[in-house]
């Protein structure tokens, strides 16, 4: 190993500008499981939010900014890990039974993938696993 390259541990949040704290907030907690940590203020104004999930995702900052909200829609900078195949099987039918679409879990370059979720504000989540 190269002892002049960074020593790294993973990912430790993932932060996402959004155009509704409380719509995000709802959908992240509904379709995910993620759950509020902590409020970020301005004054009187909350302007972002942390959220956790209780079975492995990266830690998640919404945070308010409508402009880049709207820049960043349908881009999918990210994927979420997921364990195996059945995992990814088991949140495809979660996001049906909730009214979101998307085209299923199929064949990755690597893995499996379930791609083209969007959030509120049009982000694109992908999941993806190895095996």
């Amino acid at each position: 190993m190269n002892s002049e390259v960074p020593e790294l541990d993973g990912v430790h949040h993932v932060k996402l500008p959004v155009t509704d704290l409380e719509r995000s907030r709802a959908w992240y907690q509904s379709r995910l499981g993620y759950e509020r940590v902590m409020e970020f203020r301005d004054g009187e104004n909350i302007i972002g939010l942390l959220m956790s999930h209780p079975r492995g995702g990266p830690a998640l900052g919404l945070w308010l900014d409508p402009e880049r909200a709207a820049a960043l829609a349908g881009f999918d900078y990210f994927a979420f890990g997921a364990p195996n195949r059945k995992a990814l099987e088991k949140l495809a039918s979660r996001l049906t039974a909730l009214g979101e679409r998307h085209p299923g879990v199929h064949p990755g370059a690597i893995g499996w993938v379930l791609p083209h979720v969007k959030d509120p504000d049009g982000h694109e989540l992908r999941f993806q696993c190895a095996t």
